[in-house]
Parts: structure tokens; C-alpha cells; sequence
């Protein structure tokens, strides 16, 4: 009969309990550290840093990528800052973009056209969104009629007296008209005065 001792060293029995891992946070440490890398993927210049390094030849490494994908599902999507990382994530699994963007040219198209995408984003975007105006239909202008016709006031004729003209030689000249302003002094040498008065007194 075998000891007590020697039953709890073999692990075969039916009666010692299976050892299952259980993560201390309950897996909480390795989803931000997953969220994380899925984010760097966001940048062009990490993914050549990860081409330039070997990573993509790695065999686990690529399987890790693919299963990276479940960020993609809904109720994970929710999480992520940086939507490109999910394209650049699906462009990931095609083995001839991962050698390309070991090249450094690629890497600045990429990061060139990302640029470009954010900055017209919005503009190409609210070209779908918003609803296009219906032209507005040409109508010819009414036709205008005729302003009304007001009756024309005789105009009295007007001396040379009246205008500060000098009379034709022979001609008799006219008074002039009480409250015309041809009587009255020059208005230039009134300020004038009104100069000298000031320093005088």
C-alpha cells in the first residue's frame, strides 16, 4: 500500500486537483497591453520599426496578428482611439505589404497618404452627408413699367445778377434778392478773422 506522501507526489491520480492559471486581474493587464500594440499600429513609422527588426518573419509573430483581429468585433471596436490601426491591422495579414513597408519610401507613402486622408477627411465627408441644394429654376424679370409721369414745373429764368455774373456792358444791373449768399462776405477771410481775434484777445 502506497503512503500518503507518495500519492500527493504523483500527479496521475484521481484525487489530486488539476492546477488551472488564473490571471490576478482577471485579464484586465493583458487587455490594455493588447490595446495598446493594436493602437500602435496606427503609425507607419512603427510598422516599418517592426519590418526593419524581423518581426514579420517570425511565424508567431504573424499568427498573433491574426489574432489580433477580434479587435475588429463590436463590442471591442468601442475601445479603440485610433481607428486606422484596424486597416493598417487588416493590411497586416497580406505578407506583401508586411515586406514592403520594410522599405522606407513605403513608409513615407504610407504615412503621407494617411496625412492626406485626415486632412480632407472631413470635407470629402460632409460631400456625402450633407443634401446638395436643387438648382433654383431661372425666371426672366418682369417686365418694368413705365415710372409715373409727374407734370413738369415751368423753371423761372435766371438773371446774370442772380449767378454773380458780371452784367453784358450797357445793361442795367439788377438788385439782389434778399438772403442770397452772393452779398455776403467770403467765408475763407471770416475764419480768418475769427484767427486773429482769438490771439488778440
Amino acid at each position: 500500500m502506497a503512503s500518503s506522501k507518495e500519492t500527493d507526489n504523483n500527479p496521475d491520480t484521481p484525487s489530486s486537483p488539476k492546477k488551472i492559471y488564473k490571471d490576478p486581474d482577471d485579464g484586465r493587464q493583458r487587455f490594455l497591453l493588447e490595446l495598446e500594440f493594436v493602437q500602435c499600429l496606427a503609425n507607419p513609422t512603427y510598422i516599418h520599426y517592426l519590418a526593419q527588426n524581423r518581426y514579420f518573419e517570425d511565424e508567431a509573430f504573424i499568427g498573433y496578428l491574426k489574432y489580433l483581429q477580434y479587435w475588429q468585433r463590436p463590442e471591442h471596436v468601442k475601445f479603440i482611439m485610433y481607428p486606422h490601426c484596424l486597416y493598417f491591422l487588416e493590411l497586416l495579414q497580406n505578407a506583401n505589404f508586411r515586406n514592403a513597408m520594410a522599405h522606407p519610401g513605403n513608409k513615407e507613402l504610407a504615412h503621407r497618404q494617411q496625412f492626406f486622408f485626415w486632412k480632407n477627411y472631413r470635407n470629402n465627408r460632409l460631400k456625402h452627408i450633407l443634401p446638395r441644394p436643387l438648382p433654383e429654376p431661372v425666371t426672366a424679370p418682369p417686365a418694368l413699367a413705365p415710372p409715373p409721369q409727374t407734370p413738369v414745373q415751368p423753371v423761372p429764368p435766371v438773371s446774370a445778377a442772380t449767378l454773380g455774373m458780371p452784367a453784358a456792358p450797357g445793361a442795367v444791373p439788377l438788385p439782389m434778392p434778399p438772403g442770397s449768399a452772393f452779398g455776403k462776405s467770403d467765408i475763407r477771410n471770416s475764419g480768418s478773422d475769427r484767427r486773429k481775434r482769438k490771439k488778440e484777445v
